[in-house]
Protein backbone atom coordinates (compact mmCIF):
# COMPACT_ATOMS: atom_id res chain seq x y z
CA UNK A 1 0.00 0.00 0.00
CA UNK A 2 0.99 3.54 -1.05
CA UNK A 3 0.62 6.50 1.88
CA UNK A 4 -0.03 9.66 1.04
CA UNK A 5 1.32 11.65 4.74
CA UNK A 6 0.12 15.30 5.15
CA UNK A 7 1.89 17.11 8.12
CA UNK A 8 4.69 14.79 8.58
CA UNK A 9 6.94 17.38 9.82
CA UNK A 10 5.12 17.65 12.90
CA UNK A 11 5.02 16.34 15.89
CA UNK A 12 2.70 13.93 15.60
CA UNK A 13 3.28 13.61 11.83
CA UNK A 14 6.54 12.54 11.78
CA UNK A 15 5.94 9.83 14.56
CA UNK A 16 3.94 8.32 11.07
CA UNK A 17 6.21 8.73 9.17
CA UNK A 18 8.85 6.98 11.12
CA UNK A 19 6.36 4.26 12.13
CA UNK A 20 4.94 3.86 8.09
CA UNK A 21 8.50 3.51 6.84
CA UNK A 22 9.64 0.90 9.16
CA UNK A 23 6.60 -1.23 8.26
CA UNK A 24 7.58 -1.22 5.05
CA UNK A 25 5.21 0.98 3.35
CA UNK A 26 5.45 3.21 0.37
CA UNK A 27 5.31 6.67 1.68
CA UNK A 28 4.66 9.91 -0.43
CA UNK A 29 5.39 13.06 1.61
CA UNK A 30 4.24 16.56 0.28
CA UNK A 31 5.72 19.73 2.90
CA UNK A 32 6.70 23.42 2.09
CA UNK A 33 9.91 22.58 3.21
CA UNK A 34 11.11 19.39 1.49
CA UNK A 35 14.28 20.16 3.62
CA UNK A 36 12.79 18.86 6.74
CA UNK A 37 12.37 15.36 6.09
CA UNK A 38 15.01 13.26 5.70
CA UNK A 39 15.43 11.17 2.12
CA UNK A 40 14.70 7.47 3.01
CA UNK A 41 14.32 4.02 1.18
CA UNK A 42 10.63 3.85 0.67
CA UNK A 43 10.11 7.91 0.57
CA UNK A 44 9.20 10.43 -1.81
CA UNK A 45 9.29 13.92 -1.19
CA UNK A 46 7.65 16.53 -3.11
CA UNK A 47 7.66 20.42 -2.13
CA UNK A 48 4.98 22.40 -1.81
CA UNK A 49 1.30 23.57 -0.02
CA UNK A 50 -1.59 21.23 0.26
CA UNK A 51 -3.72 23.74 -0.51
CA UNK A 52 -2.63 24.03 -4.00
CA UNK A 53 -4.29 21.44 -6.16
CA UNK A 54 -1.44 20.92 -8.47
CA UNK A 55 1.43 19.99 -5.62
CA UNK A 56 -1.21 17.82 -3.87
CA UNK A 57 -2.22 15.84 -7.11
CA UNK A 58 1.45 15.51 -7.89
CA UNK A 59 1.90 14.08 -4.46
CA UNK A 60 -1.07 11.51 -4.73
CA UNK A 61 -0.29 9.94 -7.83
CA UNK A 62 -0.30 6.40 -7.21
CA UNK A 63 -1.22 6.39 -3.38
CA UNK A 64 -4.06 4.56 -2.12
CA UNK A 65 -4.81 6.34 1.15
CA UNK A 66 -3.98 9.55 2.97
CA UNK A 67 -3.12 10.42 6.69
CA UNK A 68 -3.67 13.92 7.47
CA UNK A 69 -1.87 15.22 10.52
CA UNK A 70 -2.03 18.60 9.33
CA UNK A 71 -2.51 21.29 12.61
CA UNK A 72 -3.10 24.98 12.91
CA UNK A 73 0.38 25.54 14.94
CA UNK A 74 0.97 28.27 17.20
CA UNK A 75 4.61 29.72 17.50
CA UNK A 76 4.48 28.20 21.02
CA UNK A 77 2.52 26.09 23.02
CA UNK A 78 1.08 29.55 25.09
CA UNK A 79 -2.76 29.38 24.26
CA UNK A 80 -2.71 32.95 22.71
CA UNK A 81 0.94 33.02 21.08
CA UNK A 82 0.44 33.84 17.37
CA UNK A 83 -0.24 31.62 14.84
CA UNK A 84 2.28 30.29 12.21
CA UNK A 85 0.09 28.51 9.52
CA UNK A 86 -3.03 30.61 8.23
CA UNK A 87 -6.27 30.05 10.40
CA UNK A 88 -7.74 27.78 7.83
CA UNK A 89 -5.20 25.89 6.23
CA UNK A 90 -6.80 22.69 7.44
CA UNK A 91 -10.48 23.31 5.75
CA UNK A 92 -8.35 24.56 2.59
CA UNK A 93 -6.51 21.41 2.22
CA UNK A 94 -9.30 19.64 2.78
CA UNK A 95 -11.48 21.63 -0.21
CA UNK A 96 -8.66 20.42 -2.32
CA UNK A 97 -7.98 17.00 -1.39
CA UNK A 98 -11.36 15.78 -1.37
CA UNK A 99 -11.89 16.50 -4.98
CA UNK A 100 -9.06 15.04 -6.07
CA UNK A 101 -9.31 11.64 -3.95
CA UNK A 102 -12.53 10.77 -5.80
CA UNK A 103 -11.47 11.83 -8.51
CA UNK A 104 -8.21 9.38 -8.41
CA UNK A 105 -10.38 6.86 -6.36
CA UNK A 106 -8.25 7.10 -3.41
CA UNK A 107 -9.39 4.32 -1.00
CA UNK A 108 -9.26 5.80 2.45
CA UNK A 109 -8.50 9.04 4.21
CA UNK A 110 -7.90 9.09 7.56
CA UNK A 111 -7.22 12.37 9.33
CA UNK A 112 -6.24 13.89 13.33
CA UNK A 113 -8.66 16.24 14.68
CA UNK A 114 -9.19 16.81 17.99
CA UNK A 115 -11.57 15.75 21.24
CA UNK A 116 -14.25 18.59 21.41
CA UNK A 117 -14.86 19.98 18.01
CA UNK A 118 -18.10 19.95 17.15
CA UNK A 119 -20.48 17.97 19.04
CA UNK A 120 -18.15 16.56 21.37
CA UNK A 121 -17.24 19.87 22.88
CA UNK A 122 -19.54 19.82 25.38
CA UNK A 123 -17.96 16.77 26.88
CA UNK A 124 -14.72 18.34 27.84
CA UNK A 125 -13.93 19.82 31.02
CA UNK A 126 -14.82 22.84 31.57
CA UNK A 127 -11.83 24.78 31.85
CA UNK A 128 -10.64 23.18 28.39
CA UNK A 129 -13.78 24.81 26.79
CA UNK A 130 -12.79 28.54 28.70
CA UNK A 131 -9.59 28.33 26.44
CA UNK A 132 -11.16 27.31 23.06
CA UNK A 133 -13.60 29.84 23.59
CA UNK A 134 -10.90 32.35 24.93
CA UNK A 135 -7.39 31.62 23.43
CA UNK A 136 -6.29 30.87 20.02
CA UNK A 137 -6.47 27.25 20.81
CA UNK A 138 -10.54 27.93 19.40
CA UNK A 139 -9.23 28.87 16.02
CA UNK A 140 -7.96 25.41 15.30
CA UNK A 141 -10.90 23.83 16.83
CA UNK A 142 -12.98 25.43 14.42
CA UNK A 143 -10.97 24.97 11.51
CA UNK A 144 -10.76 21.26 12.41
CA UNK A 145 -14.77 21.21 12.34
CA UNK A 146 -14.61 22.75 8.72
CA UNK A 147 -12.27 19.92 7.89
CA UNK A 148 -14.53 17.33 9.09
CA UNK A 149 -17.49 18.82 7.39
CA UNK A 150 -16.07 18.53 4.25
CA UNK A 151 -14.68 15.10 4.48
CA UNK A 152 -18.16 13.40 5.76
CA UNK A 153 -19.90 14.88 2.77
CA UNK A 154 -17.70 13.56 0.54
CA UNK A 155 -18.16 10.43 -1.51
CA UNK A 156 -14.61 9.11 -0.29
CA UNK A 157 -14.08 6.39 2.70
CA UNK A 158 -12.75 8.20 6.14
CA UNK A 159 -11.94 7.97 9.38
CA UNK A 160 -11.66 11.36 11.71
CA UNK A 161 -9.83 10.15 14.67
CA UNK A 162 -9.73 12.89 17.59
CA UNK A 163 -6.97 12.20 20.60
CA UNK A 164 -7.79 13.76 23.89
CA UNK A 165 -4.32 15.31 25.66
CA UNK A 166 -1.14 14.41 23.90
CA UNK A 167 1.77 13.46 26.07
CA UNK A 168 5.68 12.60 24.27
CA UNK A 169 5.22 9.32 26.61
CA UNK A 170 7.43 6.84 24.68
CA UNK A 171 6.05 3.36 26.87
CA UNK A 172 3.38 1.25 25.16
CA UNK A 173 0.10 1.99 25.58
CA UNK A 174 -3.39 0.10 25.36
CA UNK A 175 -6.08 2.47 23.62
CA UNK A 176 -9.64 3.42 24.02
CA UNK A 177 -12.25 3.95 21.42
CA UNK A 178 -14.95 6.32 22.07
CA UNK A 179 -17.94 6.82 20.06
CA UNK A 180 -20.36 9.64 21.32
CA UNK A 181 -18.62 9.84 24.79
CA UNK A 182 -19.04 6.14 25.35
CA UNK A 183 -17.81 5.03 27.27
CA UNK A 184 -15.83 8.07 28.50
CA UNK A 185 -12.66 9.07 27.23
CA UNK A 186 -9.65 9.49 29.15
CA UNK A 187 -7.56 12.81 29.37
CA UNK A 188 -4.47 11.69 28.10
CA UNK A 189 -3.08 10.06 25.39
CA UNK A 190 1.00 9.54 23.41
CA UNK A 191 1.42 10.91 20.54
CA UNK A 192 3.00 7.68 18.89
CA UNK A 193 0.23 5.54 20.04
CA UNK A 194 -1.63 8.09 18.21
CA UNK A 195 0.42 7.83 15.49
CA UNK A 196 0.22 3.93 15.16
CA UNK A 197 -3.49 4.04 15.73
CA UNK A 198 -3.98 6.56 12.43
CA UNK A 199 -1.68 4.28 10.43
CA UNK A 200 -3.74 1.88 11.38
CA UNK A 201 -6.87 3.10 10.54
CA UNK A 202 -7.58 1.94 7.04
CA UNK A 203 -7.67 -1.55 8.11
CA UNK A 204 -10.25 -1.17 11.11
CA UNK A 205 -13.83 -1.78 9.26
CA UNK A 206 -15.53 -0.46 12.79
CA UNK A 207 -13.89 2.81 12.08
CA UNK A 208 -14.96 3.31 8.62
CA UNK A 209 -17.11 6.32 8.04
CA UNK A 210 -16.71 7.41 11.95
CA UNK A 211 -15.23 9.80 13.89
CA UNK A 212 -13.38 8.33 17.17
CA UNK A 213 -11.99 9.60 19.93
CA UNK A 214 -9.30 7.78 21.20
CA UNK A 215 -7.29 8.02 24.61
CA UNK A 216 -4.93 5.75 26.96
CA UNK A 217 -6.89 3.03 29.14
Amino acid sequence: MKILILGATGRTGKLVLQKALKQGYAVHCLARNSQRIQPKKGLTIFEGSPTNENDLKKALSGCDTVIGALNISRRSDFPWAALRTPKTLLSDTMSQLVPLCEEQQIKHITICSAWGTAESKKDLPGWFRWFIDNSNIGIAYKDHERQEKILSASKVNFTIVCPVGLTNSKRKEFIKESFDNNPKPGLLISRASVAAYLLESPKKDHIQNKKVVISKK
